[in-house]
């Protein structure tokens, strides 16, 4: 059970990157990213870092925080709820849209008749 928590944390971290490029996503949740990325990355840190492994304990603290507030919208991009276009999916083949159907059983007088 302890590794879902982590194959679920792995996909939202990937997710990510397509989260950052699409345009419906608002600007404040991508300043929200952005600034993790450079706290990750600056030298100054909450604790510093030549303290063994506590220096890195805030940064995975602040991710932890961030990963956890944009949990939902990070969801929508490795659980597939963004749209595929078919046109890339089965290039080549013919798509029709917008056809309905349906499927009526035979009565036992309908066999007869045959």
């Amino acid at each position: 059970m302890q590794f879902i928590f982590l194959r679920t944390l792995l996909l939202r971290i990937r997710a990510i990157p397509a989260f950052m490029r699409d345009k419906t996503v608002p600007k404040r949740k991508k300043l929200i990213i952005i600034l993790g990325i450079l706290y990750f990355l600056t030298p100054i840190d909450l604790i510093p870092a030549p303290i063994l492994i506590f220096g890195f304990v805030d940064d995975f603290v602040l991710w932890g925080f961030i990963i956890w507030y944009l949990k939902t919208e990070l969801d929508k991009y490795w659980l597939g709820e963004k749209e595929v276009k078919p046109e890339q999916k089965f290039r080549g083949k013919k798509i029709i849209d917008d056809v309905h159907f349906e499927v009526k059983e035979e009565d036992d007088e309908d066999r007869e008749d045959r």
